[in-house]
């Protein structure tokens, strides 16, 4: 696993996002991942992330686009990675920091997700 095919999950989720296609956002999440939002609510499963996402992308964040920027892979086992990515919400201007543990033993997935909007 190589961290240009880590980053290429992230990839995946802006042009997901960027088309309003909650189902493609969701995609790079394993189907049981544990996704923890901004609000600190806690999604069960790649279901319940497209499902909140496809309501944001048709309410709030309508037309909006993701940029998003790894800032950090780190090895923790052959099959496990721990990834810092920092996001932007464009033209809202909301900016996120999320730390995520990806799965790389089979395609790669993220199989656990925390974003926060950092104060500052």
């Amino acid at each position: 696993m190589t961290d240009d095919a880590i980053r290429a999950l992230w990839q995946t989720m802006a042009a997901g996002w960027n088309a309003g296609d909650a189902v493609r956002f969701a995609s790079v999440f394993a189907a049981d991942v544990d996704f923890v939002n901004v609000r600190g609510e806690a999604l069960s499963g790649r279901g319940a992330v497209a499902g909140t996402h496809a309501g944001l992308f048709s309410g709030a964040y309508r037309g909006t686009t993701l940029a998003a920027s790894v800032t950090l892979v780190r090895r923790l086992t052959p099959e496990l990675s721990l990834v810092h990515v920092t996001s932007e919400i464009r033209p809202a201007g909301v900016v996120t920091h999320a730390q995520a543990v990806v799965r790389h033993a089979g395609a790669p997935e993220i199989a656990a997700f925390h974003n926060m909007i950092p104060k500052g």
